[in-house]
């Protein structure tokens, strides 16, 4: 990768979490860490080995690729306040925005000039090397910038393309998922607490089983039905299990949590909340 330097502005829990893994792939001085509060910035710097920044502007003045880890109500604010320096630049430079429901075109307006935009959604695993990240780029990025932002994340865990129109659709399963997951990880914890299990080992047998669940779907290319109907045998306790879950409704209150980060999702983009 050339001699580039990266920006994060907004050191959040995704802000932090993708300056982590960039910090895997290039060398941590050439990452540059800026957030409203100047303490959370050099908290992080001085675990990572960053450098922090004095100013959201020096940050979009310095780096080849600017991070924007702000949150949707707060974009616009920020925009204002880097575009100058980003209008006045005349090197190359990507901005790539995390905020969820905005759009490519949305975040060049709010800078107030056209420029090369990445547009991703990544989730919270990323900061442990076992994320996914969705992204897409306008038609100013080219084929060079995608290729040095991919290196760049590729320590975060697994990158897709996504057309920016479903970018909200996968945030609502990959990026909100982890919450839901946490939870159903945490109803298993305490069942087996409920059954006797000192709560440490619950806590890790629940979530070694999610974890190899999910990492022998992706191997075998199994339907999630078929792994299911492989753990039921006939009159056995599993099934006994998945009957209460049906009757409480669990697969449907599963849809609807998706559909409903979805709707809330495409809301942000409309109103900025």
């Amino acid at each position: 990768m050339p001699n580039y330097v990266f920006s994060f502005i907004g050191t959040g829990s995704m802000g932090s979490a993708l300056a982590r893994a960039a910090c895997r792939s290039v060398p941590p001085e050439k990452v540059l860490l800026a957030n409203r509060t100047y303490s959370k910035a050099q908290a992080l710097a001085n675990a990572l080995g960053c450098v922090p920044a004095a100013s959201n502007i020096l940050a979009a003045e310095l780096a080849d690729y600017v991070f924007l880890g702000v949150k949707p109500d707060q974009m616009a604010t920020v925009a204002r306040e880097i575009g100058p320096a980003l209008r006045q630049r005349r090197d190359p430079f990507v901005l790539v925005t995390m905020a969820a429901g905005l759009t490519m075109k949305q975040v060049c307006e709010m800078v107030g000039s056209p420029c090369p935009v990445i547009r991703v959604m990544p989730n919270t695993p990323s900061e442990v090397g076992a994320g996914l990240i969705l992204y897409d780029a306008n038609e100013r990025v080219t084929e060079r910038d995608l290729a040095h932002f991919t290196e760049l994340m590729s320590s975060a865990g697994t990158l897709d393309r996504l057309e920016e129109a479903l970018i909200d659709a996968g945030s609502a399963v990959a990026g909100c998922g982890p919450a839901f997951a946490a939870l159903f990880l945490e109803g298993l914890a305490d069942g087996g607490v409920a059954c006797g299990l000192p709560r440490e080992k619950a806590v890790l047998y629940a979530a070694q089983m999610l974890e190899g669940t999910a990492r022998l779907l992706r191997e075998t290319g199994q339907h999630p039905g078929q792994m299911k109907d492989a753990v039921c045998p006939p009159g056995g306790s599993t099934i006994a299990g998945v009957r209460v879950l049906e009757q409480r409704g669990f697969r449907a209150a599963a849809m609807d949590a998706v559909l409903t980060a979805w709707e809330r999702t495409q809301g942000l983009g409309k109103t900025g909340a």
